[in-house]
């Protein structure tokens, strides 16, 4: 009996998805929950593993098919292995009989499909594996075994790393070629945002500069003693930020307030976005009531996010929401820019580099690190008084951090 395989049931806020990478082909034997097919949409890559053991019978929704919320992408058919799918079986044996003429006409008996792909994918030797089942059958946790042993094995000179997938591509010079990618869904949901956020806003953008003399010296004292503290967790800036973030908009509620229709919805709690760089492009996953963490806290969910995005496994929930944005351009080396709102959210704040500077201080020029701030926001909302006083309230909070314990 066949067994359906499903897109998952996507939130109100996901309409669809496409269809990104089979790690299956017709005839591969699969495993209970193990992946067999991503689902991109314009959030994040969801993971579709498969229900039981079984082989891939059939693939309804190839790659680049765009699919509906519990839409049927192909079957799993019953048992541990069964032949190929004709076309399929005809594409593998075409390079097989090329590469290797002389092969034992019994080799398909000894290893089995998926063992075989994943050998392939990682550069293993297939009759350099011992194998383990019945019959001397290379096994597919036998090729695991043997990718562990290669990845602990003492490292090879360095090699030059391959280019991550969503890189451009590059060439030679004196090339006068072109290469026509599509957009990603996530990058073709952040253009039309853009476009959304400067089409139906009257957006403005204020600047001030803080001295992060006070911080930096707070970090570098107390750096060592957090991390142990708090198992591992390093003290950053960003955590600073957030924090004196919260407080502010705590002072001023239109900053954390968006527009429905021709209401204004005031929120009582900051769930502040954290713009976090990925492969795929700018994520922006959701802390959630920051203004109830502690500085370790809010570093700790910063690591995780950024572990997740790494790794691609941002879910919808971690990218859903939001009443503030933070983005951080200073990391790239960015010294000003003028951040764009994320719907329907009021206003974002930009952090920029921190540049060691000559500063009038008490009639006496002196060397201060300093870092331009820029906030964004929505004339309709906010007045251009609330906007330079919310910054200011953030400069303040950032050059004596005392205020932050202190609540004033």
């Amino acid at each position: 009996m066949a067994i359906e395989i499903k897109a998952p049931t996507f939130p109100e806020s996901v309409a669809d998805g496409t269809v990104a990478t089979w790690h299956k082909k017709p005839g591969d034997a699969v495993k209970r929950d193990e992946l067999i097919v991503d689902i991109e949409t314009d959030k994040v890559v969801i993971e579709v593993l498969a229900e039981a053991d079984g082989v891939l019978a059939q693939i309804i929704k190839n790659e680049g098919d765009t699919v509906l919320s519990n839409e049927l992408l192909g079957t799993l058919g019953e048992g541990g292995a069964a032949a190929p799918a004709p076309a399929a079986a005809a594409q593998a044996a075409a390079p097989a009989a090329a590469a290797a003429p002389a092969a034992a006409a019994g080799d398909e008996q000894i290893l089995s499909p998926a063992a075989r792909k994943l050998a392939e994918e990682n550069g293993i030797d297939p009759n350099s594996i011992a194998g383990t089942g019945k019959g001397g059958r290379v096994t597919k946790e036998d090729v695991v075994a043997a990718v562990d042993a290669k990845k602990n094995a003492p490292a090879a000179p360095a090699a030059k790393p391959a280019a991550p997938a969503a890189a451009a591509p590059v060439f030679a010079a004196g090339d006068r070629v072109e290469k026509r990618v599509p957009m990603t869904r996530l990058r073709a949901k952040v253009a039309e945002r853009l476009v959304e956020a400067q089409s139906n806003m009257a957006m403005l953008t204020t600047f001030n500069e803080v001295d992060m003399t006070e911080v930096m010296a707070l970090r570098s004292k107390y750096k060592d003693l957090f991390e142990k503290s708090h198992n591992g967790v390093r003290l950053g800036f960003m955590s600073f930020f957030v924090k004196a973030a919260t407080e502010a908009l705590k002072r001023f509620p239109a900053v954390n307030a968006s527009i429905d229709g021709t209401d204004i919805v005031y929120h009582g709690y900051a769930d502040i976005g954290v713009a976090v760089s990925s492969d795929r492009g700018l994520v922006v996953p959701v802390l959630r009531n920051a203004e109830l963490m502690s500085l370790a806290e809010i570093e700790s969910g910063i690591a995780t996010f950024g572990k997740k995005a790494k790794d691609g496994k941002l879910s919808i929930d971690d990218m859903t929401g939001g009443t503030f944005t933070i983005t951080n351009g200073g990391t790239f080396g960015s010294m000003m820019s003028t951040p764009i709102v994320n719907p329907p959210q009021a206003a974002i704040l930009g952090m920029h580099n921190i540049i060691q500077r000559p500063m009038a201080v008490n009639g006496q020029v002196v060397i201060r690190p300093m870092m331009y701030l820029a906030l964004s926001y929505d004339h309709r909302l906010i007045d251009g008084k609330e906007a330079v006083t919310f910054l200011v309230t953030i400069k303040n909070l950032l050059e004596d951090p005392a205020r932050l314990l202190l609540d004033i």
